[in-house]
Parts: structure tokens; sequence; C-alpha cells
């Protein structure tokens, strides 16, 4: 094989539409565009979802649903997570969860589900439970706190003292 014998796979390499070049090519005349019409014009393009100016789908279609602006997911974590990050006595919380990557930072806070085994006595404190993951953490020796505030990475500042 010589530099001189490489050629394109058979066909992998196409000749461009050459329009407008008389009748015999058949794309002469109007180029293969029809006549008249916006369509035939220099510089056509139309956006995604345009009907002709007819009323477009999108917009036939009634608006549904509704997603409350306050409503915020929980970060899942199972207590098998816990039992094999955490030793016998230590304190769970959402914020040490986020810290260590268990968790992940959202509006809603830490939800601890009943997947798996506890074997450890762990003091919890996050913003839900199921009765499940409870039961285990309490069947344990453990005990479970609910807070109310969803953790944030930045600390609060405290209140500037008035004088």
């Amino acid at each position: 094989m010589e530099l001189h014998d490489l050629r394109p796979a058979e066909g992998s390499r196409k000749n461009r539409k050459r329009v407008g070049r008389g009748h015999g090519s058949g794309n002469g005349k109007t180029s293969g565009k029809g006549h008249k019409g916006q369509k035939a014009r220099a510089g056509y393009s139309r956006r995604h979802g345009f009907e002709g100016g007819q009323m477009p789908l999108h917009r036939r279609l009634p608006k549904r649903g509704f997603r409350h602006q306050k409503r915020f997911a929980h970060s899942i974590v199972n207590v098998d997570l816990l039992n094999d990050t955490f030793n016998d006595g230590d304190e769970v919380s959402s914020v040490a969860l986020i810290k260590i990557g268990l968790a992940d930072e959202t509006g809603g806070g830490v939800k601890i589900l009943g997947r798996g085994e506890v074997t450890k006595k762990l003091t919890v404190r996050v913003q839900a439970i199921s009765e499940g993951a409870r039961k285990l953490i309490e069947g344990a020796g453990g005990t479970v706190t609910i807070e109310q505030k969803a953790p944030t990475a930045k600390p609060e500042a405290p209140a500037a003292e008035k004088s």
C-alpha cells in the first residue's frame, strides 16, 4: 500500500448538491424550493415549534400541574449507612451527614429510612425519619430527635447587640 493508493471508504464521502445549475440537474430554476412563499426566500429559518402562524401545539394544550414554592425534598440516608459510618455512642446530625458526604444539602433537610440493621447506640438529630428507622435506632438503644430547621453550609451570624 502506498500513499497514492489511499481512498476514503466507498459511500463515506458525498458530493454537495449544486442547486440552480439548469433543468438537467433536477435542481434548476427554483433550486428545489418550489414557488414563492416564505420558505423560498433567502435566509429563511423557522423557530422550534413554528406551525406557519397557526397556534402551535404547546400553546393549544392546557397547562397542567402545580409546584408549591415552599416544598423541599429531603436528602435520603438509610440506617445501614449510619451503622457502617458512625461509632457506638456518636451523635448523628444532619450537618455531620452533609460534611462526610452521606447527604446532600437540600431545603428539606435529611430523612432517615429503615434499610438495613443498626447494632450501635446512636443519637440521631435530623429533620425527618421513617417509623421503621425509628424503631431500629431505638431498638438498638439509641435516641431520635426531630429538628425543624434544615441545615445550611453557611453558619448563621450572631445577632448584633444594640447598645
